[in-house]
């Protein structure tokens, strides 16, 4: 019987889907996240994340959509700890995919955590006519 998925759950994992084809294209081109046009997706897909709610970390009840929590999925389905844990064991560099994996994954949890932290601290910065300056 297949999992059933919360509304939030299901869109939860639809990000993520979304994040990994994106990385996974970038791979494909050999082009970095860092740039456009796929700096300008992923930043689209953050918005889309932050407005859901999961995006801070902290509420073990809800999906999480933080740069650590979309991290640690890809990671396990990109196999990552096994082939880092093997690489450690073996004194070895890791293979080249998933040097590479790992690099775009370096890569996205940056700019994901940049962006987490700019827009936290948006209103700080940019106050409105009724936000209190001293505050």
């Amino acid at each position: 019987m297949p999992e059933q998925l919360t509304a939030g759950e299901q869109l939860a994992r639809d990000i993520i889907d979304r994040v990994e084809s994106l990385i996974l294209e970038a791979e494909r081109e050999q082009k970095p996240l860092e740039l456009d046009p796929f700096r300008e997706r992923l930043f689209e897909l953050f918005v889309m994340a932050e407005a859901t709610g999961f995006v801070l970390d902290g509420d073990a009840d809800l999906p999480d959509l933080s740069s650590d929590g979309v991290g640690h999925e890809l990671a396990q389905r990109w196999n990552l700890a096994d082939a880092v844990r093997s690489s450690m064991e073996q004194q070895a560099r890791l293979q080249g995919e998933q040097l590479v994996k790992m690099r775009l994954m370096w890569s996205f949890m940056r700019l994901w955590m940049e962006w987490t932290y700019a827009w936290q601290r948006w209103e700080e910065f940019h106050p409105t006519e009724n936000s209190d300056p001293t505050t």
